[in-house]
């Protein structure tokens, strides 16, 4: 064939491009399983971390068994009934028996999805700990959403204020110190700080109508246990409170 003419050309480029295509589906075939299975341990780091659990799992000899064992030892998930359709919910049950309520939040951020998970104690109030990511978020500003220091700043916090679901907002400029639903933006962030606001106030309204559900099961248990007064006027103390604040 004359490698001159213009028909060569067009022949060879067609044949490249056809051989680099089979090449890309063979590799993205062949890798597909481990791709899932690397999304599948990503994502129950993310859930242990929002509880505090598996935070040594980088520095381990084989962290995905590692992160596979913390998850089944703490962690159970289900599928509820929501008014907005089904709803995955993640339960943790710690050490010492305290229980907490792990919920998927999603939104999008400036560039892209940010997504995370929120830890709640019993009380579906008090937030033990978060965890964020981000697909394509700005680094050195809006990806800070990813950090410890950024996350941290939400362990205490509460989603209700004076009777009201509020969630937690994400203040530019400093967030008031004796504030118990407030949070310093990301500086230089503020629009991935507020579509993380965003993101929080539409994914945790989602559950709402579950808390007040497991709230009024844990007071008709404690009505239940008359010969235990302190336990019963505790845990009824705490339904009638937060049951409350969602009504």
């Amino acid at each position: 064939m004359d490698t001159n003419k213009n028909s060569y050309t067009v022949i060879y480029a067609t044949v490249l491009v056809v051989l680099v295509a089979v090449v890309l589906a063979l590799a993205s075939y062949l890798l597909k399983d481990r791709q899932q299975r690397n999304v599948e341990i990503e994502t129950k780091q993310m859930i242990l971390k929002s509880v505090k659990l598996g935070l040594d799992a980088n520095t381990v000899p084989d962290k995905a068994s590692y992160i596979e064992e913390q998850y089944a030892k703490y962690i159970t998930d289900s599928t509820i009934a929501t008014e907005a359709g089904e709803h995955k919910l993640f339960v943790c049950k710690l050490d010492s028996g305290e229980r907490l309520y792990i919920v998927p939040v999603h939104g999008t951020g400036l560039w892209g999805p940010i997504w995370g998970y929120v830890a709640l104690k019993g009380d579906f109030n008090t937030i033990y700990g978060t965890t964020y990511d981000h697909k394509s978020e700005t680094p050195g500003l809006g990806a800070e959403i990813n950090t410890v220091e950024f996350s941290k700043q939400f362990e205490g916090k509460q989603i209700f204020k004076d009777g009201q679901f509020v969630s937690i907002v994400v203040v530019k400029g400093g967030a008031n110190p004796e504030s118990t639903n407030e949070v310093d933006a990301i500086s230089g962030g503020t629009i991935t700080s507020k579509a993380l606001e965003a993101m929080l106030q539409s994914s945790i309204n989602e559950y709402l109508a579950f808390f007040k559900a497991k709230l009024e099961e844990v007071s008709q248990q404690a009505a239940q246990a008359p010969s235990d007064s302190t336990i019963s006027a505790t845990a009824d103390s705490t339904a009638s409170a937060v049951q409350t604040k969602i009504n």
